[in-house]
């Protein structure tokens, strides 16, 4: 009997070392092509990205923040890249133009926290700036934890001579060229676990030349370009056990007159979209306004990423991946009470509301929160009286089974 029972439990053992062998790996792709208003996805011809829409979905989203709030955000290129890479708006994570002075690393990119949690495993950029490594990923910074990924391609704009530039910006359609055939290359014969890749001559050409066939056709030359990474993907996907998610977006929209601006708030300038070849989504992101913010979380979540819990209370994105509890928070204050309200997307549960009257995150602190009540998800509704915790700035946390959502209120003149 005992020899039997050490049979059985060496060949139980056996079966399960063969199951996690044979499970299949997680893998990431997000592509930002520079510029492209949502409208001018819809027009133009692009076989290769309804390949991939086919086989997931296709969404208009916003970038932007919240218009006319704290929240308020620049429709400016590094500033929705940082939105994307963080799961905040501009006024966390501090990137307000293209020039990077001064991002506050405190709220954590998807990078940093993916390898934290996964040290071993790999990471990559593929871009023509160099920006987008050194100063929003912080290369080798000690703010981002001495984060460096495992494999990095740009800088190519620097090189003169290889890429020589001339009056019409062709040169960066050489170089985006590049940028993909490096990314392709390297899913294809290193996979890499979570990669970014960067194009920027779409934005190049709307600058240029506004709406217009020469803008058109750099979507087209786009389109190809996504072609040669779901290639590389689709190889990986058939040859070996990965199962990957691609996440293609823009960081802006144009103006509505020319189509040669961006940076405010119209509907056009706000208005971008997503292409994913991640079919489920869940009931948020078929019935809610999803935006860029949006995209950091659900990343975290098809990789299996622990967001820590100081991280997790500043994203102001829901994932589109999974079950969600709640959503769209409102708060209004009214004569020292706050009136906080939710939409509940699931038909049970509690959700708990807290209230913090500091922002000292911001300055890698720590902020006390209070636990103001536990109701029902569907109550979808919080009368918070405020006599205990005056103070002119509040931050709000409602907290579900799922996720939670955060909202600030500042009371300063």
């Amino acid at each position: 009997m005992r020899l039997k029972s050490i049979i059985c439990i060496a060949a139980c053992l056996s079966l399960s070392a063969i199951g996690f062998a044979q499970q299949r790996q997680k893998k990431v792709v997000y592509v930002i092509a520079d510029g492209v208003p949502a409208d001018v996805m819809e027009r133009v011809e692009l076989p290769n990205l309804k390949k991939i829409i086919d086989a997931g979905s296709y969404l208009r989203i916003h970038v932007g923040g919240d218009k006319g709030t704290y929240n308020e955000t620049p429709t400016i290129s590094a500033v929705g890249y940082n939105s994307l890479l963080t799961g905040t708006w501009v006024n966390k994570h501090n990137v307000p133009d293209n020039d990077i002075t001064a991002p506050n690393y405190n709220y954590k990119h998807i990078f940093e926290v993916f390898k934290t949690q996964y040290p071993n495993k790999k990471t990559g950029i593929f871009s023509s700036w160099t920006d987008n490594r050194t100063k929003l990923l912080g290369d080798g910074l000690a703010a981002t934890g001495n984060f460096k990924p495992d494999y990095a391609f740009d800088g190519y704009e620097l090189d003169t001579v290889r890429f020589k530039h001339d009056k019409k910006s062709d040169y960066m359609h050489l170089i985006d060229e590049e940028v993909v055939k490096q990314a392709a290359n390297t899913i294809q014969t290193k996979a890499p676990d979570l990669s970014w890749v960067y194009l920027e001559y779409t934005d190049d050409m709307g600058h240029r030349y506004g709406d217009s066939p020469e803008f058109y056709k750099a979507v087209s030359m786009l389109d190809i370009q996504m072609g040669k990474l779901w290639d590389a993907i689709t190889y990986r996907q058939k040859n070996y056990k990965e199962d990957w998610l691609i996440v293609i977006t823009t960081d802006h929209g144009r103006d509505e007159r020319t189509g040669k601006g961006h940076g405010g708030q119209s509907e056009r300038q706000r208005s971008t979209w997503m292409v994913s070849n991640y079919k489920n989504l869940n009931t948020y992101a078929q019935y809610f306004d999803v935006s860029i913010v949006d995209i950091m979380p659900s990343i975290a979540r098809y990789l299996d990423v622990k967001l820590p819990e100081s991280v997790k209370q500043e994203i102001d994105g829901t994932p589109f991946i999974g079950p969600v509890s709640v959503t769209a928070l409102k708060v209004n204050y009214i004569q020292d009470h706050l009136d906080i309200s939710w939409r509940a997307l699931e038909k049970t549960g509690k959700v708990k509301v807290w209230l913090a009257t500091t922002n000292n995150f911001k300055t890698s602190g720590k902020d006390e929160y209070h636990l103001l009540g536990e109701v029902d998800l569907t109550q979808q509704h919080y009368f918070a009286d405020l006599k205990d915790y005056p103070s002119e700035f509040y931050k709000i946390i409602v907290e579900g089974a799922d996720n939670s959502v955060n909202k600030w209120v500042n009371l300063k003149k």
